[in-house]
């Protein structure tokens, strides 16, 4: 397939396809794969230490001289008070206790996002996307001016769209509700305003092409050819996939979530904020139907998601997929598990 449109110029990409940064769940290997095969591969860094965040953009450059992109979280260390803190434990007792664990805060709620923004501007990725909050423009200016990378906001409402325009992001990423993970949604204040940012891609990538006057990017619920060929009709110049990519080989989930996915259909996804404190997508499981009855009181993210570390490694490692995060859009049931760089050449559109 043969494009032309502006942003994959800039990108230096020749297929509009770009894989989902599925922080946690990514490789090098995965995204040198994918920029090898044509598309723009991602490091998902939220979660990566700074010097984490170099060695993997050197295990991707050691692997392709093509083009790939470094996803952050846009979040502020978070100061808990030690009340919430052992009211978020206490709630947990039950799980720490299925696994043998210590009820007991962690060392750290995250990293810290300037030094991660540090790591990144030395990385100098071709692309820097950012999700969870919006940077300010003279951030934006940092990046494009210090790491030449072009700068991509994720978006889950026209709003959000317009703000990272606002900033001087190069393209946003219009995440519709289909998607799997965390929502990024940033400009929500109250549950009100997290229900209505909880718009389809159908309506959103339209929408967002409407309203802005740089690219758009679609991103939920996308899977096969015929997905990537509706994004592009509907106005956008490029699909993300994450859901189809975590089934390849090269991603980094356990084998327990492998067979989830392999069993999932779209109905058996939900949004919830359990596992981390954010609102994300993923297959029903024990762990989200028992803390769903919680759900109100469960601390905002990272402070959920640091303390549910132990016991999602601990899952892992045991093979229960009952008490892993199985992130997953609502194509999960399109999803076929092959070889990144094969994946790439079945979505291109006839």
């Amino acid at each position: 397939m043969t494009t032309t449109s502006p942003l994959l110029q800039r990108l230096g990409v020749a297929l509009p396809i770009v894989q989902g940064p599925m922080t946690g769940s990514d490789t090098p290997q995965l995204a040198a794969a994918v920029s090898n095969a044509g598309g723009l591969g991602f490091l998902g860094c939220g979660m990566r230490a700074p010097a984490a965040m170099l060695e993997a953009a050197a295990a991707v450059r050691a692997a392709t001289s093509r083009p790939f992109g470094m996803n952050l979280f846009v979040l502020p260390t978070p100061q808990p008070a030690a009340a919430e803190v052992d009211a978020a434990l206490a709630r947990l007792a039950p799980l720490y206790a299925r696994f043998g664990l210590a009820a007991q805060a962690p060392a750290r709620w995250c990293e810290d996002f300037a030094a991660q923004l540090d790591a990144l501007v030395a990385a100098r990725p071709a692309v820097a996307s950012f999700t969870f909050g919006i940077l300010s423009a003279a951030q934006v200016r940092r990046v494009k001016s210090e790491a030449g990378s072009l700068v991509i906001g994720v978006a889950t409402t026209v709003a959000e769209a317009l703000a990272w325009q606002d900033v001087g992001a190069d393209a946003v990423v219009a995440s519709g509700m289909e998607a799997g993970g965390h929502r990024g949604t940033f400009l929500a204040q109250s549950a009100d305003d997290w229900e209505a940012s909880q718009v389809g891609t159908m309506a959103l990538v339209p929408a967002c092409v409407d309203a802005l006057a740089i690219p758009v990017i679609a991103a939920g619920g996308i899977a096969d050819a015929r997905g990537v060929a509706a994004a592009l009709a509907l106005g956008a110049q490029a699909a993300q996939l994450g859901t189809a990519f975590l089934a390849c080989p090269e991603s980094a989930i356990s084998a327990a979530q492998r067979a989830a996915m392999a069993r999932a259909q779209a109905g058996d996804t939900r949004i919830t904020r359990v596992f981390s404190g954010r609102p994300a997508r993923g297959i029903q499981n024990q762990a989200m139907r028992s803390l769903t009855p919680q759900a109100d009181a469960i601390p905002a993210y990272p402070i959920q998601n640091a303390l549910m570390g132990p016991v999602r490694r601990a899952a892992a490692q045991a093979g229960d997929a009952d008490y892993i995060a199985l992130w997953a859009g609502q194509g999960v049931g399109l999803v076929r598990a092959r070889p990144a760089a094969e994946l790439v050449r079945a979505l291109l559109p006839q």
